[in-house]
């Protein structure tokens, strides 16, 4: 499991996107291992989807070969190599039906990928009472 695929996905929660899907092609395809699946409710949300992809994976030294559609925000496409991003509109994601024409790669648990949040210990700061 690359570092890339958990850094997306936590990335794309973050930013409450829906539909949250992993998939392991590395079996079936030769120009990549992994696809993140994810929808968004709107255009700005899409952009706000890829903005933080792209600097969560850049913060790690990752950087995209190649963004496709952020303007239009349809269909954004985020090429990591390794690691292709795919942030749909609701109808797009209907209509490419990418599940669908991947259907032979490895559906991996999503939410078993997402990190849990990171809580700090409480300090007591109550006062003994006499």
């Amino acid at each position: 499991m690359t570092d890339a695929l958990k850094i997306a996905l936590n990335a794309a929660d973050a930013k409450k996107a829906s539909d949250l899907v992993a998939l392991d092609i590395s079996e079936i395809a030769s120009f990549a291992s992994f696809f993140l699946l994810c929808t968004g409710d709107s255009s700005r949300q899409m952009q706000a989807i890829a903005d933080e992809v792209e600097q969560r994976l850049r913060a790690n030294g990752i950087r995209p070969s190649h963004v496709e559609g952020y303007q239009n925000a349809e269909w954004i496409l985020m090429d990591y190599m390794d690691l292709v991003v795919h942030i749909f509109s609701k109808n797009a994601r209907v209509y490419y039906d990418l599940e669908r024409l991947w259907r032979d790669g490895k559906r991996l648990d999503a939410s078993r990928l997402l990190e849990g949040p990171k809580q700090k210990p409480i300090k007591s700061r109550s006062k003994k009472i006499q």
